[in-house]
């Protein structure tokens, strides 16, 4: 995997293979960054990184000049390798060990971003639980989003709160917001 934007620009990351993780494609992230750039000013947003596996979307924000990174996983091995990273680069994210659910149903704290990217083989109910939980507990700030990266073979168009998705190869970003007035038009 490899940085492609920011700071530590074309840097390329080798996780430990022993990790139970499937990194977001440079394609895929590209995709995904292009869409939050034109509405987002890096340096000034939180993000919340759940089933952050090796880091890559934490990293990316990172070189972005996102400053309050916040990247949970129930694995051991990953939140030890996205540590050793931040460390590297000089990162500053905060990581948690922590299952996902447990952790959403405890934080307090809102993101301007909360990103997710659990198993592919997630059922619906699985997915549908995040978005439940994020929205439940009013974890977006004022126009914040939540992002649930998934397989092309899930649809997540009917699960509460879903807005719209984009496709790049295999994976796909589901955009998730509170319905407003403001965002309805």
């Amino acid at each position: 995997m490899r940085i492609i934007s920011g700071k530590h620009k074309g840097k390329r990351l080798q996780a430990p293979k022993k990790l139970p993780v499937r990194p977001t494609t440079d394609m895929a992230k590209e995709g995904l960054f292009n869409i939050l750039n034109h509405h987002y000013t890096f340096s000034k947003i939180t993000l919340l990184d759940l089933f952050a596996g090796t880091g890559n979307i934490s990293y990316e924000f990172a070189s972005r000049g996102t400053e309050s990174i916040t990247a949970v996983d129930a694995h051991y091995g990953c939140v030890g390798y996205i540590k050793s990273v931040a460390k590297e680069l000089d990162f500053s994210i905060d990581t948690i060990k922590s299952d996902v659910y447990s952790y959403l149903e405890k934080v307090k704290r809102k993101s301007d971003i909360v990103f997710a990217d659990p198993p592919y083989d997630f059922t619906k109910e699985q997915f549908a639980r995040i978005a439940l939980l994020v929205f439940e507990n009013k974890l977006l700030n004022e126009e914040g989003v939540l992002i649930i990266e998934h397989s092309k073979y899930t649809s997540l168009e009917d699960v509460p709160m879903f807005r719209n998705s984009r496709k790049y190869g295999g994976s796909v970003f589901s955009f998730f917001e509170e319905i407003t007035e403001n965002n309805n038009n």
